[in-house]
């Protein structure tokens, strides 16, 4: 796993972006609250921010800085649906429960602009997302998606680009087709983050910074322990994904950790960037192993794509990441890399979302599958109005089943890195 230490957390253009004011000290003492959160996260804290504002006590432990993992360093695009396809969900819980479940991603985006209204925070939200189909196949894929979200799901803020309209929308002649998603949108993560820890922060939540937890004693009155104290409370909520480690052994058989990278190139010009994405919409193509862009305030392209399933990190990340971008923009030929970072997702078998209990005052939030900015601070709402005696969306989610890895702990991983190798090849020959 990634080091507080490591280069690839350092080299975030996020980090560099973003100024760190709020400090939240150790916890170094025992104490006591209605409900523990481990990890200082996009769901952790907007559980907290629910929590405490129903008049609940509220300890957010993060075992190194908010938004250190996934939360502060992803893409940045906040996107309605799931990772998976609805399919999935429909075989599993039936047309009528998908459609819930579809919905409730719609209103985790309409969440973010809440929250940013609420607490102040200045995210660099931009509307709209296209889905870029570089295949004739995947581009007759993508006309029968936009079709079944119309027909089956109600959703019509979503709409095809013919090839012939492409340039308007996207400088590079790699794609066939694509969609435009007027409800998903982008963001600076780490500084909407920051906002939402500020936000909690002021509600009363006790956040506390480099108190990793070690230990789950769950019960009646339920303790979490860190080296240097303990969080006695009612409920507990782990929120830490894949970078729990074995907080939660029987959690972390469903859940893969997969290496994913992103680059920034230097700051092209208001001017030349909009040469680039003449909308400005975040962009993310549709094959299996998948690209995905957009620009940042401050003109920079912000692109991601490699990924290492292996957890063996890439050598030469900003030179590897350059030559992706160029696969896409190949007129970035004179563009130099200014940042490159990474971090690790945590993908579930069938990239459904995984929630659930350990036990009855036990929550658990994993398996966002790479699509969890938007749907994780709905997540982490669920859980709170499952703790506040309303579960009835939570136990949807939850209903969706979820099968362990094959290979146990050892042989998982090269399990995965040759299914991942088929689904290249299916990439290619589509």
């Amino acid at each position: 796993m990634l080091s507080s230490d490591d280069p690839l957390v350092r080299n975030s253009y996020y980090e560099a972006s973003t100024q760190r004011t709020d400090r939240y000290a150790p916890l170094q003492t025992d104490i006591a609250c209605d409900v523990c959160v481990v990890g200082a996260g996009l769901a952790g804290l907007s559980a907290a921010i629910d929590l405490a504002e129903a008049g609940f006590t509220v300890a957010v432990l993060e075992a190194r800085q908010v938004g250190w993992g996934a939360s502060g360093r992803n893409g940045g695009q906040a996107l309605v649906g799931l990772a998976c396809d609805m399919q999935v969900v429909e075989r599993q819980l039936g047309r009528t429960a998908a459609r819930q479940v579809w919905d409730t991603t719609v209103e985790a985006v309409e969440l973010i602009h809440a929250r940013c209204r609420r607490f102040d925070i200045d995210s660099e939200w931009k509307d709209g997302f296209i889905a870029a189909a570089v295949t004739p196949r995947r581009a007759g894929e993508l006309k029968q998606w936009v079709d079944t979200l119309a027909h089956d799901y109600g959703y019509d803020r979503i709409r095809l680009i013919e090839r012939a309209e492409l340039p308007e929308w996207i400088a590079s002649s790699r794609y066939r087709a694509a969609a435009f998603d007027a409800g998903s949108g982008q963001l600076h993560p780490l500084k909407y983050t920051l906002g939402l820890a500020r936000g909690a922060a002021g509600l009363g939540v006790k956040i506390f910074e480099g108190s990793r937890a070690i230990e789950v004693r769950p019960g009646r009155l339920s303790e979490v322990r860190t080296a240097e104290g303990a969080v006695h409370c009612s409920h507990v909520l782990l929120a830490g994904n894949v970078y729990l480690g074995d907080l939660m052994p029987q959690l972390a058989s469903r859940i893969m950790p997969v290496g994913t990278f992103i680059a920034a190139s230097r700051p092209l010009g208001a001017e030349r960037a909009s040469q680039l994405l003449p909308r400005g919409a975040a962009v993310s193509d549709t094959q299996w192993v998948l690209d995905y862009f957009r620009l940042s305030r401050d003109h920079r392209m912000i692109f991601g794509g490699r990924v290492s399933y292996s957890t063996i990190l890439p050598a030469r990340l900003p030179q590897a990441m350059r030559r992706r971008m160029l696969g896409v923009f190949p007129q970035l030929a004179d563009v130099p890399i200014e940042f490159a970072w990474g971090g690790y997702v945590d993908i579930t078998m069938n990239r459904a979302p995984d929630f659930g209990r350990v036990m009855d005052n036990v929550y658990y939030l994993q398996g966002f599958s790479g699509h969890g900015l938007a749907l994780a601070g709905m997540a982490g709402r669920m859980v709170a109005e499952a703790i506040r005696g309303t579960a009835s969306r939570f136990d949807l989610f939850a209903g969706i089943k979820h099968r362990e890895f094959p290979g146990g702990r050892w042989l998982r991983t090269p399990l995965l890195v040759m299914a991942m190798v088929w689904y290249r090849i299916r990439d290619i020959l589509a």
